[in-house]
C-alpha cells in the first residue's frame, strides 16, 4: 500500500499519504485519462495544425499549468493565468480525447454520459477524458482530496462506487494506447492531405 502511494504521488498533485487502496487506483486512473489528453492527444493535435512550434508552445503552456495552476493561497494570484491559457489550449483536444476513448472502447453510446459528466469537473477540460474512462469502466471518479494542505471538493463523475481492480487498470491502459495509435494515424492522414494539396 505504501509503495502504491509513493508511486501515484509521482503523477498526481494531491496528497497521497493517507489514500486508501481504492483512492490510489482512482487517482492513477483519473490522471491516466487526463494525461492522455494533456500529454499525447493535445500535443499531436497542435502539431497537426501548427507543426513543431505549435506542439512546443502547447507543452510550455501545459507544463506551466502543471507547476503553478492551482487555486491555493500560494499560487492563486499568478497561477490562474497559466490555468486559463491551458484551458483555452486544451478545449478541443480534451473533448477529442474523450471521443477517441469511447470509439476505441467500442462504446460510442457513452457520448451523452461524457457530455453530462464532463461538465461537472472543476476544470473545463479534464472532466471529459475522466468521464469517458469512468463510463468505459462503469465506475466513479472525483470526491474530496487534499492539495498542498487544503481540502478541495470535486464533484463525482459517474455513479457506480465499486471497487476498482487490476483488470480495470489493464482496460484503461489498453484504451489509452489504442486512442494514442488512432490519434497518430489521424495526424499522419492530415499531414499527407496537407502535403498533397
Amino acid at each position: 500500500m505504501e509503495e502504491g502511494r509513493k508511486q501515484v504521488a509521482r503523477i498526481v498533485g494531491r496528497d497521497t499519504s493517507e489514500l486508501s487502496a481504492q483512492e490510489v487506483r482512482t487517482a492513477a486512473l483519473e490522471t491516466l485519462a487526463e494525461n492522455l489528453s494533456d500529454g499525447v492527444i493535445a500535443p499531436l493535435f497542435w502539431f497537426a495544425f501548427l507543426g513543431v512550434p505549435g506542439m512546443l508552445a502547447y507543452k510550455m503552456v501545459n507544463t506551466l499549468d502543471s507547476m503553478i495552476g492551482y487555486k491555493t493561497d500560494r499560487y492563486k494570484d499568478f497561477g490562474c493565468w497559466a490555468a486559463h491559457i491551458d484551458d483555452i489550449a486544451n478545449y478541443i483536444p480534451a473533448r477529442l480525447t474523450a471521443l477517441l476513448m469511447v470509439v476505441v472502447a467500442g462504446k460510442p453510446q457513452l457520448a451523452s454520459f461524457v457530455w453530462r459528466n464532463g461538465r461537472r469537473h472543476a476544470s473545463p477540460n479534464s472532466g471529459y477524458p475522466e468521464a469517458a474512462l469512468a463510463g468505459i469502466l462503469n465506475c466513479r471518479f472525483g470526491g474530496s482530496h487534499y492539495y498542498f494542505g487544503q481540502l478541495f471538493d470535486k464533484p463525482y463523475i459517474g455513479n457506480n462506487d465499486r471497487p476498482l481492480t487490476t483488470t480495470d487498470m489493464r482496460t484503461a491502459i489498453r484504451v489509452n494506447r489504442t486512442a494514442e495509435v488512432l490519434m497518430l494515424l489521424i495526424v499522419i492522414a492530415v499531414q499527407i492531405i496537407v502535403t498533397l494539396t
